[in-house]
């Protein structure tokens, strides 16, 4: 039993050793959404605070394992009053939820730069399944800093109501569907 669980152990720090940490470029990022109002126009909206780690042991993240976390209370639809009422219990209710976190499942690569990212999505306290689609853009060695970065582009669209999000708010006014629209840099190391 001794040696299995120390051969366990050796192929489980090997692993680790191989697999890169990515960190997010806060700069050069950005988590957004949009919604229709009224059913003829759009508004859209982003989460001025948030994070991404990836970690994967293959160039092309084939492999990755993603966890991503943002502040309710940074929501950003250019409008104080709209914001605060996204904020408030009517809606994301952030005093009681304060985050919205996401944990990948799968990143399966369809073509070259093709892929689709499952994984559960945790918003107003409801875990759901995701499916969103990801463009990966490739990576680069930036001149500046001599650090090879990823760039990402995810789109996906979640409903809120699955969530718990505005469960008052008839779909007339903002709907249901909300599209995802996200670019990640990531910083290798």
């Amino acid at each position: 039993m001794k040696k299995i669980t120390l051969t366990a152990a050796i192929i489980f720090a090997a692993l680790s050793t191989f697999a890169q940490g990515w960190t997010m470029d806060k700069a050069h990022s950005r988590l957004g959404f949009n919604v229709t109002h009224l059913m003829v126009s759009n508004v859209d909206g982003k989460f001025k605070s948030f994070d991404v780690i990836v970690t994967s042991s293959k160039d092309d993240f084939s492999d990755a394992v993603i966890e991503l976390s943002a502040d309710i209370s940074s929501i950003n639809t250019d409008n104080d009053y709209r914001d605060n009422d996204l904020k408030s219990p009517h809606f994301f209710d952030a005093a009681q939820f304060p985050q919205l976190t996401f944990k990948s499942t799968s990143f399966t690569k369809i073509d070259a730069k093709n892929y689709k990212l499952q994984g559960n999505l945790t918003i107003h306290g409801v875990t759901k399944p995701v499916e969103l689609d990801v463009v990966f853009n490739g990576t680069f060695q930036n001149p500046m800093n001599k650090k090879t970065v990823a760039g990402f582009r995810i789109k996906g669209t979640i409903k809120r109501k699955d969530f718990g999000v505005g469960t008052g708010t008839p779909t007339a006014v903002v709907s249901d569907e909300v599209e995802i629209d996200a670019n990640v840099e990531l910083d290798k190391g």
